[in-house]
């Protein structure tokens, strides 16, 4: 009897461990726009001013080229600081500002701001 009661105590640890496991392995948190792009955001660009010079531009130096990020130290390993730089970045800020919303780090960007980075991107990145 001795045997059978240590089985049952096997068994029930192992089931218990394998339950906490499933419910831990359950939880996870994904930003949805990444994982179903188009869903999330969605936003008429043709409601949206989004010039380089007058709408992008300002955005970026206000938010972006600051003091230690991407500024003309480059400390934060991407130079903003004019249209060329910015330009070469675009797919990195789409990804960073406006998909995953983890730049910049000091402060998150207005939804008013991800929607004119995304609409100037979508329009082809034009310095307009």
């Amino acid at each position: 009897m001795h045997i059978k009661t240590i089985k049952v105590k096997k068994t029930a640890m192992f089931l218990l461990f394998a339950g906490i496991t499933m419910i831990a392995g359950s939880c996870y948190y994904d930003k949805g726009e990444i994982l179903y792009p188009g869903t999330y955001n969605v936003v008429d660009c043709s409601t949206v001013s989004a010039k380089f010079a007058a709408n992008v531009q300002p955005i970026i130096q206000s938010k972006c080229a600051t003091g230690g990020c991407h500024d003309a130290t480059n400390a934060g390993g991407v130079s903003l600081m004019n249209y060329d730089q910015i330009n070469a970045a675009k797919d990195r800020v789409k990804t960073r500002a406006v998909d995953q919303k983890t730049m910049p780090t000091a402060a998150p960007l207005l939804p008013a701001e991800i929607n004119t980075l995304k609409c100037w991107l979508e329009a082809g990145a034009q310095n307009n």
